[in-house]
């Protein structure tokens, strides 16, 4: 198989996971994002900087570096120009269906309740805070409100009353990636529990399933994920069930972050990403076969997954940064935190800070008895070994 040149549209902390995986299997990486020195662009073979947004600007790096493959990696693009890329015989990740389909909520969740009828929360479509006022005193309170396009929880917060909608409107139409100010207003699930089950669909070969990864929230963004999950069997086989229908919907090769609410043994669909999943980097402690970016490189590339299995329970705890500047970071703690057995880290490189940015991540494993609990307090005792300053 000759090499491919390959584009990445985003180049954060996935990204960069995801070009080192390419670059491994002898294939030649561009890293695009909308700043300079992001992530994957410290590793990637070239680099551009472009807003995805602008169309005009998108087009004209395709056309000067004429990649085989591109692969999404953020939802801030232009991504009904996938149909035309696709067409000029260029693979999108995992097709242009999926691209534009997945990177709008609206979307993806009107695919899965009305087209596939997967069982999901009730919700709404709101551009207006009248209308969202209307929408969520329909659904009753609390209830969710999200950006359409967004990532990281960006947009997203709990109306508890109908005094909170002007301050939630304005935080959805102001947090999220894109241009619309149209949000979405869903039911709020009292789930047991929520997971990430990555997916992984192949060119010539059959679904696969990782083993399921819980993951911790706030603010809409994720703090801890862990794998194994624990859940029933019954839950877990309709969580693929519902998996391989709408990856299959979609249609294209990679890996899936699907993601669902469960309780009890009832599954609820909640959101895909065509792309890996931040939940999923708890697979760079070595817990399943291959890393979430190793699985989407070789579904990507056509090349064979024999199996996936889980090898060893692990967690990973986000090291994040808490403070109002926008400063370059420097890192204290390494010492400590990496003097703790089984535990590692990942600084993800990042060239500045933010509120709340997600700066690196902190991965614990152990044996196959050792007690999930005891691992995600390990990987916590990591990242609070990570001190951060500017």
């Amino acid at each position: 198989m000759l090499p491919k040149k390959i584009m990445l549209l985003g180049s954060g902390e996935l990204g960069k996971e995801t070009i080192i995986s390419a670059q491994r299997l002898g294939n030649y990486v561009i890293a695009v994002d909308s700043y300079a020195n992001a992530p994957g662009m410290q590793v990637a073979d070239e680099c551009e900087v472009i807003s995805m947004l602008d169309g005009d600007a998108l087009d004209a790096i395709i056309e000067k570096h004429k990649p085989d493959i591109i692969i999404p990696e953020i939802e801030a693009i232009r991504t009904e120009r996938f149909y035309v890329y696709e067409a000029q015989g260029i693979q999108v990740v995992p097709s242009a269906k999926a691209a534009n389909f997945t990177m709008n909520r609206k979307a993806i969740r009107d695919l899965a309740s009305k087209e596939l009828s997967v069982k999901t929360a009730r919700y709404g479509y709101a551009t207006s805070m009248l209308e969202a006022k209307t929408i969520a005193d329909e659904m009753g309170y609390p209830c969710i409100i999200k950006p359409l396009m967004s990532s990281s929880g960006k947009g997203q917060s709990t109306i508890k009353s109908p005094a909170d909608i002007e301050s939630c409107w304005h935080y959805a139409t102001t947090g999220g990636r894109g241009d619309s100010n149209e949000v979405i207003i869903e039911e709020f699930i009292a789930f047991d529990y929520e997971i990430t089950l990555l997916t992984v669909t192949q060119q010539d070969g059959p679904v696969l399933f990782c083993p399921p990864i819980g993951h911790r929230q706030e603010r809409g963004d994720y703090q801890e994920s862990w794998q194994p999950c624990a859940m029933s069997d019954v839950a877990y086989a309709k969580a693929c069930e519902i998996a391989e229908q709408v990856t299959t919907a979609l249609t294209g090769a990679g890996i899936w972050g699907v993601e669902f609410f469960i309780k009890g043994d009832e599954v609820y669909f909640s959101e895909l990403s065509p792309r890996p999943h931040d939940t999923g980097m708890v697979t760079l402690a070595g817990t399943q076969t291959f890393s979430e970016f190793e699985l989407h490189c070789r579904a990507v590339l056509g090349l064979p997954i024999p199996y996936i299995k889980l090898e060893r329970p692990g967690a990973s705890a986000v090291i994040l940064y808490t403070e109002d500047d926008h400063s370059k970071p420097s890192y204290n703690g390494m010492q400590t935190a990496l003097a703790i057995p089984q535990s590692d880290i990942r600084l993800f490189g990042k060239p500045f800070t933010r509120k709340f940015r997600r700066m690196g991540v902190a991965l614990s494993w152990g044996d196959t008895d050792t007690s999930m609990e005891s691992l995600r307090e390990k990987a916590e005792a990591i990242a609070k070994c990570i001190s951060i300053h500017t």
